[in-house]
C-alpha cells in the first residue's frame, strides 16, 4: 500500500490482528528488513513497517533534494494517522528509533509506548562527544564517496560496535544478501540520512515530560562505549528508566528474531 506524504510516496504493509504495532528499521532497512521478528508479533499485534522515503519502494518528490529528521518523523505521523485514531505503539531501531523520539515530541498523542531500541542521536549527547560522533559520521561519508560501499560497511560496523566476523545468530536463520536494492538503500543511507543525524535537534525538555512511555533498550551485546551504546544511556538518564537489554547486538530484531519478539512482548505488556 502507499501514502503519499510531503514530498514523498512511502510504501507500507499492515500484517496480523490486535492493538497497532509500528516497527521503524534501522539503517538501509525496508518494510522486509525483520520479516522473521514481524512474523512472531502478527498474532498479537497489527504490525506495520514501511520503506522510510528515498528506501527501495518509497519514492522521493525531488530525488536530488535531502531529507531530514523532521520529515521522517512527520511520514511516520501521517501513516499512524491514516491507520489509527488511537494512540499506537512503535519499536524502533538505530535510525528508527532516533525518528520516534522526534514523532514523541512532535506528536505526543500518537504513541503510548516507544521502544527506542540504539538510538542514533547526537543531539542526547553533550557537546564534546556529540561533535565527535558527528565527525565520524561525516568521516564516514567521505569514505563512501570514495571507495564505496567496500570500503564503508567496516567503518559502519565499527562505530557501531558490531564484529561482523563474531555475529551470533539464532539457528536456522538465513542471512539477507546484499542485492543491488539494499546496495542503493546503503547509498541513501550514508549519504543522505547521515546528514538528517548529524543536523537533528531533539528538544529534550519535552522529551522529558513527553507523555509517551519512552523505554530505552540497547543490543545486550553492544558495548556500552559505542555511539549507540552511549545514546541509549543518554535517553535512560533524561527519562528517568534503565536501558533494557534486548537479545544479540545493534541488530537483534534480524540476528536474534525470536527472542527479540519474545522480550517485545514482554516490554510492550
Amino acid at each position: 500500500m502507499f501514502l503519499d506524504t510531503d514530498g514523498a510516496t512511502l510504501y507500507y504493509e499492515v500484517q496480523g490482528s490486535g492493538p497497532l504495532l509500528l516497527v521503524a528499521q534501522s539503517g538501509e532497512g525496508d518494510a522486509d528488513r525483520s520479516a522473521d521478528m514481524v512474523g512472531r508479533l502478527t498474532d498479537r499485534y497489527t504490525v506495520v513497517t514501511y520503506d522510510r522515503r528515498g528506501l527501495s519502494r518509497s519514492t522521493l518528490a525531488d530525488p536530488e533534494r535531502g531529507v531530514t529528521m523532521e520529515e521522517h518523523a512527520d511520514d511516520v505521523h501521517r501513516l499512524l494517522d491514516r491507520l489509527t485514531d488511537e494512540p499506537a505503539a512503535m519499536l524502533g531501531c538505530s535510525m528508527g528509533a532516533a525518528i520516534g523520539l522526534h514523532l514523541a515530541v512532535a506528536h505526543p498523542g500518537q504513541l503510548h509506548t516507544l521502544v527506542a531500541h540504539d538510538p542514533v542521536s547526537p543531539s542526547l549527547l553533550p557537546a564534546g562527544p556529540r561533535a565527535g560522533h558527528a565527525a565520524e559520521l561525516v568521516h564516514l561519508q567521505g569514505v563512501y564517496r570514495e571507495g564505496g560501499l567496500q570500503a564503508a560497511l567496516p567503518e559502519i560496523a565499527r562505530v557501531l560496535g558490531i564484529d561482523p566476523s563474531r555475529q551470533e545468530v539464532e539457528p536456522d536463520l538465513t542471512p539477507m544478501p546484499l542485492t543491488p536494492g539494499r546496495a542503493a538503500n546503503f547509498g541513501f543511507f550514508i549519504a543522505r540520512d547521515f546528514t538528517a543525524v548529524i543536523e537533528a535537534e531533539l528538544d529534550r525538555e519535552a522529551l522529558r515530560t513527553s507523555p509517551v512511555r519512552i523505554v530505552p533498550a540497547g543490543g545486550a551485546t553492544t558495548a556500552p562505549d559505542v555511539f549507540v551504546g552511549q545514546c541509549a544511556r543518554r535517553l535512560a538518564d533524561l527519562v528517568g528508566r534503565e536501558v533494557v537489554p534486548f537479545p544479540g547486538g545493534h541488530n537483534g530484531n534480524t540476528t536474534h528474531p525470536r527472542a527479540y519478539a519474545a522480550r517485545l512482548r514482554a516490554v510492550l505488556a
